[in-house]
């Protein structure tokens, strides 16, 4: 199963529910966060961007202008394989919620059409009945 770590808000314009690391960036930029709970942000951040890959496409079409689009419809998804990511993941959303942020662990066998995929994640279109999607 595939895990995707979502907010109960959905991303504007579309019907899917936005990912965990927006709640994370909003939570790094409250003015109330103490001094702990933002180094343990920072931390979790600072180890994402130094051992997650940014996917390089969210857009199945592959048209003229695809890359430029801001509409995206493929969403994030960690393989279950990914131990040491998903580690984090939870870590980072016993963090969230600890400050008011509810974090949902969605599953899917069918996440949908793969985008893009590496050893840790994948991106993916969902299908009409994917979670989430």
């Amino acid at each position: 199963m595939y895990l995707r770590f979502v907010r109960l808000k959905t991303v504007k314009g579309t019907r899917s529910r936005a990912g965990f690391f927006t709640a994370a960036y909003e939570l790094q930029r409250a003015v109330e966060i103490d001094a702990n709970s933002s180094a343990r942000l920072n931390n979790i951040l600072v180890w994402f961007q130094k051992n997650l890959a940014i996917p390089t496409d969210f857009n199945k079409s592959k048209s003229k202008g695809a890359s430029r689009r801001t509409d995206t419809k493929g969403l994030s998804w960690f393989k279950p394989t990914a131990e040491m990511h998903l580690a984090k993941a939870f870590e980072l959303t016993d963090l969230l919620s600890q400050h008011g942020f509810h974090i949902e662990v969605l599953k899917s066998a069918r996440p949908g059409h793969v985008i893009y995929e590496d050893d840790i994640q994948i991106v993916a279109e969902p299908f009409a009945d994917t979670p989430g999607g």
